[in-house]
């Protein structure tokens, strides 16, 4: 019988054995959560000092901000703390916590492109109608409902684990953090089994955000080739053009990372695209909104000029 009462440990691989080279991965992945962390903050406090910017697209906006700040904090400071004292081990409970957390934030930040992508549909295509479908409970009842389904997911996935629990005493994970299709993986007896729930909970809970936002998009460009008017259809275009921007990049790294794990054997090619998707679009996501997005810009300009003028009257008090 399997001893249960010592707990198993997880093993990472290191993105680099060089140790010269291990000193630019932390400096850098260091840098990157950073300007995640000051990227996202900053939407948030523009969108929450700006009461021009206090609409539902905001609203979804400040929330994925904060939802990727969370995905990147799961990942990131873990990383850079194993590397800083060369020692890529993480406990039980450690991996589960990091993969739940990992799990959350993931599917919190798929489903609210998918909102963000409904709420460009209700305005674009139901303009007048927009302020009584999109009322604040509204809001509130979207971004909670994408909650409760990656708490779904979170669950399932946990189901799933325990019923193939078959942890070794030294486990060790072909990622730089502990996903979710690597626990299953070390957790099955059948790597068969194990394909099997992976691409279930993937159709059900991918599909589910893709078709929305497939669907919403699809309905935008019909309303926008009856639009006879061209400064009109630029208007819609420039309003969608950043959520498309991060929803490919979001799908597009993700996809990436899924196909490396299925078509390639190499665990460093698997971490690069793991990089990619935890790290560079969390990061990328702020800056993109920020330098795209006329409000936004607007609303940082005033923050700027009044955060200089309180500069200049503290220097002439002084």
């Amino acid at each position: 019988m399997k001893n249960t009462t010592s707990l198993p440990e997880f093993h990472f691989i290191q993105l680099s054995e060089d140790p010269d080279l291990q000193t630019v991965v932390f400096g850098l992945l260091l840098f990157m959560y950073i300007l995640t962390l000051f990227g996202n903050l900053l939407i948030i406090l523009t969108v929450s000092s700006d009461s021009h910017l206090h609409t539902p697209m905001y609203f979804f906006l400040s929330n994925l901000s904060m939802v990727d700040i969370g995905f990147i904090s799961t990942t990131v400071p873990r990383v850079i703390v194993d590397i800083h004292v060369h020692c890529p081990v993480i406990s039980y409970l450690g991996c589960l916590t990091q993969m739940s957390l990992f799990i959350i934030f993931g599917c919190m930040d798929s489903m609210l492109l998918a909102v963000m992508a409904y709420d460009r549909f209700v305005a674009i295509c139901y303009p007048l109608y927009y302020q009584v479908i999109m009322n604040p409970s509204c809001s509130g009842v979207l971004v909670l409902g994408s909650f409760l389904i990656s708490l779904l997911e979170l669950l399932l996935h946990y189901v799933a684990i325990l019923k193939f629990y078959n942890f070794e005493k030294y486990n060790e994970i072909s990622n730089f953090f502990c996903g979710s299709s690597e626990v299953l993986k070390l957790a099955c007896f059948d790597s068969v089994i194990c394909n099997i729930v992976r691409y279930c909970i993937g159709i059900i809970f991918g599909l589910l955000p893709i078709s929305g936002i497939i669907f919403s998009y699809f309905k935008i460009v019909s309303s926008i080739m009856r639009t006879q008017s061209s400064s009109g259809k630029h208007k819609t275009f420039s309003t969608c053009g950043s959520h498309l921007s991060i929803v490919c990049m979001f799908y597009g790294t993700g996809l990436g990372v899924y196909f490396s794990s299925s078509l390639s054997h190499s665990t460093k090619s698997n971490a690069v695209a793991s990089v990619m998707y935890t790290v560079v679009t969390p990061m990328l996501n702020p800056f993109i909104y920020s330098l795209r997005n006329k409000d936004i810009k607007t609303a940082l300009r005033k923050i700027l000029s009044r955060a200089s003028s309180l500069d200049k009257e503290g220097f002439l008090s002084t």
